[in-house]
C-alpha cells in the first residue's frame, strides 16, 4: 500500500485516521446521542424476542472472556461476542434506523461494536461516540456509492456494508497505525455478504445478519493488526468490492466520498416509528389517510421504486398471505392492511402476531384487504428519488372515486423526525419492560446528557436491570 496513490482506498484511511470530533455540528452530535438511545432501547427491549433468546444461548457456547456487556443480562465477554449479540439485539425486529441513501440499517452495526470496543479498551465516552460516528461515516458513505444497486442485486446492504463500519471503529479505538487500517478495512471486504432473500422465503437469519457483519469486521481489524494483510485495490480493482457486488465502478461521487469537510451523514438519521422494513414506511403513511373510509375502499394501487418492489413487493412470494413475522414485516400489502384497519405498524402489532393474537386467516379482514392492494413498479421514482424511498398510492372506492397521494418523506425521516413525545413513547416501550422505569429514565437522562470525560462503562453498567 502506497500511501502517496490518491485512490479511493487512501481516501478512506485518511478519513478514518484524519476525523476530529470537535468540528461535528450540534445536530450531527445530537443524532449520534440519539442514535445511541434508540439502539440501547432496541437492544435491550428486543433481547426478549425469540430468536434473540438463541442467539444469546448460541453465543454463550462461543464466548470468551472479556470486559464487555451483552445488554440485558449482565454479563460479560470478549469485544467480538458481546457486539455480535447486541447487533443482532438491535436488528432484531425491523425497528432500528436507516439512512435511505445507503438502504441500510448503521445504528445496529455501530453502535454495538464501538460500546463493546470502548469497554475492552477501557475507552472514555468521547472517543466511543468518536469512533462510532467514524464507523457510521464509513459505513453509509461507501453504501450511498453503492446504492440503489446493492439492494436491487439482492445484497443485503447491511450484512455488507458492517463489516466496514465495524473494522473503522476497531482501527480507531485499537489506534491503529495507518498501514494496519488499511488492511483491516480491506480484510473487511472479503468478509462481505448476505442477501435478502429471506423477503421471499423466510428464515431467522435476517435477524442474525447485523451480528454477522459487525464480527467480522471486528475479526478483520484484529487480523490486520496481527499482521495478516489484504489486496491494494479491494474496492477499485477489477474484482475488487464494487465491480464483484454490483458490477460497476464506484463513479465520480467518489473522488469526494470521504473528504473531512463534507456534511456527515449521521445527519441524516432516520429514526424508525414503525416495526417493519422502512420500504413500506411512506406507504403506511399514505394509505392511513383513509383510515374512516376503510370499508368505502374497493381497491388500492401502489406505485414504488424498483428497490421497494425488489425488498417488499412483487419479487416476494408470500406478501398476500406471509406465513411467519418476517415475511408480515416484508409485505409491503400487510403492511398497509394493518395501517388502514388502525391495528398500527408499530412494536405491539407485531408482538401480538407472535403471540397469535392477530388474526391472519385467509378470511380475516387483515390478508382481505392487503389482497386489494396492486404494486406497481415506478422506475421514475429511482432516477428522481435516489436516496429516498418514496411511494404514491392511490385509493378507488365503491362509489367510484378516487383519491391519489405522494408521500416523499415519511415519518421519521430527517424533513419528518418524530417528536420527542413520539421518540420517549418508542424507547419507554423497549427499555421499560426489561429494565424497569426508574433504571430505564436512568439510562434515557445520561444518554441524554453525555458526559464526555467518563468511562463508557458508567453507560454499559445501566444497560441491564439492578437487582
Amino acid at each position: 500500500m502506497s500511501s502517496s496513490q490518491a485512490t479511493l482506498e487512501n481516501h478512506l484511511v485518511d478519513f478514518i485516521h484524519g476525523f476530529d470530533l470537535s468540528r461535528v455540528s450540534d445536530r450531527a452530535l445530537g443524532n449520534a446521542k440519539l442514535l445511541m438511545q434508540d439502539q440501547l432501547a432496541l437492544q435491550i427491549g428486543c433481547s426478549l424476542l425469540p430468536w434473540s433468546k438463541e442467539t444469546f444461548a448460541y453465543a454463550l457456547t462461543q464466548a470468551r472472556p472479556g470486559r464487555s456487556s451483552i445488554v440485558a443480562s449482565g454479563k460479560t465477554v470478549d469485544a467480538g461476542t458481546a457486539a455480535f449479540v447486541n447487533a443482532i439485539y438491535g436488528h432484531a425486529f425491523e425497528y432500528d434506523d436507516i439512512l435511505s441513501g445507503s438502504s441500510a440499517h448503521p445504528g445496529c452495526c455501530v453502535v454495538p461494536a464501538a460500546l463493546a470496543l470502548g469497554e475492552e479498551c477501557d475507552s472514555s465516552v468521547q472517543d466511543v461516540l468518536t469512533a462510532m460516528i467514524v464507523g457510521y461515516e464509513v459505513y453509509t458513505r461507501l453504501g450511498v456509492l453503492a446504492a440503489p444497486t446493492l439492494i436491487e442485486k439482492g445484497w443485503h446492504p447491511h450484512c455488507v456494508l458492517a463489516n466496514f463500519g465495524a473494522a473503522a471503529i476497531a482501527a480507531r479505538l485499537w489506534r491503529l497505525d495507518r498501514l494496519h487500517t488499511f488492511h483491516a478495512m480491506s480484510i473487511a471486504m472479503s468478509h462481505c455478504s448476505g442477501t435478502t432473500e429471506y423477503t421471499s422465503t423466510g428464515g431467522s437469519i435476517k435477524r442474525v445478519h447485523s451480528g454477522i457483519g459487525v464480527q467480522n469486521g471486528i475479526h478483520a481489524a484484529a487480523m490486520a493488526r496481527a499482521g495478516i494483510t489484504g489486496p491494494d485495490r479491494f474496492l477499485t480493482g477489477t474484482k475488487g468490492f464494487f465491480q464483484t457486488f454490483i458490477q460497476r465502478p464506484a463513479g465520480e461521487a467518489s473522488a469526494n466520498a470521504f473528504r473531512l469537510d463534507s456534511p456527515l451523514q449521521i445527519e441524516q438519521v432516520w429514526i424508525k416509528p414503525y416495526c417493519c422494513c422502512g420500504a413500506n414506511h411512506a406507504p403506511i403513511d399514505a394509505i392511513a389517510t383513509w383510515r374512516d373510509r376503510t370499508a368505502d375502499i374497493e381497491r388500492v394501487e401502489v406505485r414504488v421504486q424498483p428497490k421497494s418492489n425488489r425488498v417488499v413487493g412483487n419479487h416476494n412470494q408470500h406478501i398476500y398471505s406471509p406465513r411467519g413475522i418476517t415475511e408480515v414485516q416484508y409485505a409491503l400489502p400487510v403492511q398497509m392492511a394493518l395501517s388502514v384497519l388502525g391495528l398500527g405498524n408499530g412494536y405491539a402489532t407485531h408482538r401480538a402476531y407472535l403471540d397469535g393474537k392477530l388474526d391472519f386467516s385467509e378470511a380475516g379482514a387483515i390478508l382481505s384487504m392487503a389482497r386489494r392492494v396492486k404494486i406497481i413498479e415506478a422506475p421514475e421514482f429511482d432516477n428522481n428519488y435516489i436516496q429516498k424511498w418514496v411511494a404514491e398510492v392511490t385509493a378507488f372506492f365503491r362509489d367510484g372515486t378516487s383519491e391519489k397521494l405522494f408521500v416523499e418523506d415519511s415519518v421519521g425521516t430527517p424533513a419528518r423526525p418524530m417528536n420527542q413525545d413520539q421518540f420517549r413513547v418508542k424507547y419507554d416501550e423497549l427499555a421499560g419492560e426489561v429494565l424497569g422505569g426508574k433504571r430505564a429514565d436512568e439510562l434515557f437522562q445520561k444518554l441524554s446528557q453525555l458526559d464526555m470525560s467518563k468511562p463508557v462503562g458508567s453507560l454499559t453498567a445501566l444497560t441491564y436491570a439492578s437487582a
